[in-house]
């Protein structure tokens, strides 16, 4: 958690009596604007609920409100002694054929990547079977740590055919997916499972995370438009910073 400053910070928000959106909402609304310009950074100390509420002329419990929303969407905290608390926000991320390394830039977000693993060789039968190869096919595997503004955000496992595959250098510098379009490789489908295991001894130093905390999963396996197999991968995320979104329609 990043160390809370002395400093209050009053953030400008505009309340519009004559507008259909409730109240409580406008206060969501304009801190959370701040929160994205960068006006409240991470650590820094909102004005007290009765000074907001004073400053703004409205209630106090609608002030609480509105706070809560952010609070429950994870970007503030309230502490004990402290009052209420700019988090560190998680990584977002739609569910979507794209890379971490591409939506961490779009998102604004400064991503490094450290490649733990890069080999080339035979596949296991299972594995062959996965990507559906010809006999003799050779595979890479490769394990990279993806980071977030200097943050361990995820631990990725990845094997493609060895005939696709991008170097390590290349997959230093940038994502996946971006490595294979530059190849001339088109992604058209995936099918991924999402669900959710906790650190042990070989991923929790890497993330920086306790054993037994929460981490989520990823499994996705990437077809061509002709049928081909582009990559099977297993992803392990920190659910403490970050979380899958999708919009569902009838």
């Amino acid at each position: 958690m990043d160390t809370p400053t002395t400093e209050l910070f009053p953030v400008d928000i505009e309340i519009d009596r004559s507008s259909p959106t409730p109240l409580y909402l406008q206060v969501a609304n304009g801190i959370e604007r701040a929160l994205q310009s960068g006006d409240l950074a991470p650590g820094a100390r909102l004005e007290n609920e009765v000074e907001l509420a004073q400053r703004l002329a409205i209630s106090r419990p609608t002030v609480r409100q509105g706070i809560q929303e952010l609070v429950d969407k994870g970007m503030l905290v309230r502490k004990r002694g402290v009052g209420t608390q700019v988090v560190k926000s998680r990584v977002n991320r739609s569910v979507a054929l794209t890379s971490l390394f591409d939506d961490l830039s779009g998102a604004g977000r400064k991503p490094r990547t450290d490649v733990l693993e890069y080999r080339v060789g035979r596949p296991s039968a299972e594995v062959a079977g996965r990507l559906l190869l010809e006999s003799g096919e050779l595979v890479m595997e490769c394990v990279r740590l993806r980071y977030a503004d200097g943050e361990p955000l995820a631990v990725m496992r990845n094997t493609l055919p060895e005939r696709i595959a991008p170097s390590r250098e290349e997959l230093l510098e940038r994502g996946l997916y971006a490595s294979l379009r530059d190849k001339g490789v088109r992604l058209a489908v995936a099918h991924e499972r999402i669900g959710a295991t906790v650190a042990d001894a070989e991923h929790a130093p890497l993330l920086h995370e306790q054993e037994g905390a929460a981490l989520l999963t990823m499994d996705r396996k990437v077809f061509a438009n002709d049928g081909s197999v582009i990559e099977v991968g297993h992803h392990l995320y920190r659910a403490s910073h970050y979380a899958f979104e999708a919009t569902l329609v009838e």
